[in-house]
């Protein structure tokens, strides 16, 4: 058996151990819950018997070595110029995984003068579409084949489920890749008739270099949205990282170059954003930024853009999405549907169904229903199997939603379970819900981004229509009924870029994702994202004596 081939069969079998759940850590009542006079609010015991693979376990250790910590600049792993690393840790224990390259305003310059040079001089816009299709096609096929490892990486340092990257996440990478490979070759412009005697032209041209800035919660499936069409396009590409999650996109631009793309095409700058993230959106020599993270952050991206030199922006951001349930919905699988889009991926996830809104007539019972379903959500060490929820990606976001639970107690929502961290080592919260939201408290307004579900009241179809579009955000939307005349209003009255019907979370290559208002500009995946990164060009050329116009 092949060393690689031995290796990867270690890591399935390690990570997909069947274990026992342990019993949770016993939890102090935390200080939300506590009242104004000292005193201990009312916490049912059963609240803190939450399913869980045992966040104090001794967690499991993937079988290899973080081998690129570099930063990868003109095909080549290079240290960064001041020659500083940071560490990036295992949110499981908030241990160090390993000290990466930390890259700044010069790394960023010597990064974009790399893919210039790749874009004005080297082969990759001037070899055929069908050349470039197949080097796009090796790269899935190799992202298949290192899907393992892949996967581990994403785990160790993000915190999601192994299954969930392995079985959903990696697979939809080689699939989006190969859907962009399929594009290459079918991107034209047009012949358009014009009034009078002339041949005109319009050309779809690469962009040239594209500034791109990814984040933390799928690394890998938000470097394919980016990085698949930039390329397939004929552009060159400059990445940088979340800071939290270096470690997977360095290891898959190898396997990229692996597959024959040509060096300086795709260059990767780990580090941070008011140092990498704001050198490579107010480059001058940038042609193009994308960016998906947060709305506050996305308006800077914005800024620098236009100060510097009006660069084309595409912008991915944040989201309060509405999951609409009616009363005529099969309430138990409202609840599950509701669970999933909410707690998937630890809630941090920018269209997550973050405010549930339950028709009044089937409310006290979904509020039940959804305590129980909350409380036999595994929680615990992400790579053993059965684990539902991982810990949150850090300790700043573990804290913020602490703090958005504490805002929630205190503003009279009532904390059906939940509402603490579980155990004492990594950043695992519990499964929390909210029942009695009103629309002004900040659970229910503002972002929270972690395992925290919110359900709020309504009795009358126009009446959930105008409180859903009530935010500043219009990402997504849920919608669970099974009249289809209530389906189409709802689907067309919801002021946003996605709205699921009896289902959440449906991502394929060839959907557009993208949102309204302060949700974010542009569309990634399908058709539309190529868009983001081409120009459109007006040839013009006189006809004498022709045959036709």
């Amino acid at each position: 058996m092949p060393a690689a081939t031995a290796a990867r069969r270690a890591l399935l079998s390690r990570c997909l151990l069947s274990s026992r759940p342990a019993p949770a850590a016993a939890s102090s009542v935390p200080s939300a819950l506590r009242r104004a006079d000292g005193a201990r609010g009312l916490l049912p015991a059963i609240l803190q018997r939450f399913s869980t693979a045992a966040a104090a376990e001794e967690p499991i250790s993937p079988p290899f070595q973080v081998q690129d910590k570099q930063l990868l600049i003109g095909g080549k792993f290079v240290d960064s110029a001041s020659g500083k690393t940071f560490s990036t840790l295992d949110p499981r224990t908030g241990e160090v995984i390993a000290h990466v390259s930390e890259g700044d305003a010069e790394d960023i310059n010597r990064a974009v003068s790399a893919a210039r040079k790749a874009f004005d001089e080297g082969p990759w816009p001037r070899m055929t579409a069908y050349e470039r299709s197949r080097i796009l096609l090796r790269f899935a096929d190799l992202i298949e084949k290192h899907n393992d490892e892949l996967a581990a990486l994403e785990t160790w340092d993000n915190g999601k489920p192994y299954a969930q990257a392995a079985n959903i996440e990696v697979p939809m990478v080689a699939r989006l890749m190969r859907y962009y490979a399929g594009w290459a070759d079918k991107i034209h412009g047009l012949v358009v008739p014009a009034d009078g005697p002339h041949h005109v032209q319009v050309l779809h041209e690469p962009i040239g270099v594209a500034g791109q800035i990814i984040p933390w919660n799928f690394p890998l499936l938000m470097f394919a949205w980016k990085v698949g069409p930039a390329l397939a396009c004929g552009n060159t590409v400059v990445l940088k990282t979340a800071e939290q999650t270096p470690l997977s996109a360095l290891y898959i631009s190898k396997l990229l170059h692996e597959a024959g793309l040509p060096d300086g095409v795709i260059n990767v700058v780990s580090g941070f954003g008011p140092t990498a993230g704001a050198a490579l959106a107010s480059h001058m020599d940038v042609d193009k930024i994308a960016f998906t993270g947060s709305t506050d952050t996305g308006k800077i991206v914005l800024e620098l853009a236009a100060r510097s030199n009006l660069k084309s922006v595409t912008l991915e951001l944040g989201g309060k999405s509405p999951f609409i349930i009616m009363d005529d919905a099969d309430v138990d699988h409202a609840v599950e549907l509701a669970h999933f889009a909410l707690f998937f991926n630890q809630g941090q996830c920018c269209c997550a169904g973050s405010r549930t809104f339950v028709h009044e007539r089937i409310y006290d019972e979904f509020v039940e229903k959804a305590k129980a379903r909350a409380m036999k959500r595994v929680v615990g060490d992400p790579f053993k199997n059965g684990v539902e929820q991982g810990p949150q990606i850090d300790d700043d976001q573990f804290n913020k939603i602490l703090r958005y639970i504490k805002y929630g107690v205190e503003s009279g929502a009532n904390l059906v379970t939940g509402g603490d961290r579980l155990g004492d080592k990594g950043y695992y919260i519990q499964p929390t819900i909210f029942s009695d939201v009103k629309d002004n408290m900040k659970i229910a307004q503002e972002e929270i981004f972690g395992p925290v579900q919110s359900i709020l009241k309504f009795n009358d179809l126009n009446e959930v229509i105008k409180r859903a579009n009530a935010s500043q955000y219009g990402l997504a939307a849920g919608v669970f009924t099974n009249n289809l005349n209530t389906a189409n209003t709802l689907t067309r009255a919801l002021r946003v870029g996605t709205v699921w019907v009896n289902c959440f979370d449906v991502f394929d290559a060839a959907i557009p994702f993208g949102g309204y208002k302060q949700s974010g500009i542009g569309r990634e995946k399908g058709i539309d994202s190529l868009k983001n990164y081409l120009q459109v060009k007006a040839v013009v050329t006189p006809l004498k004596n022709a045959a036709w116009l």
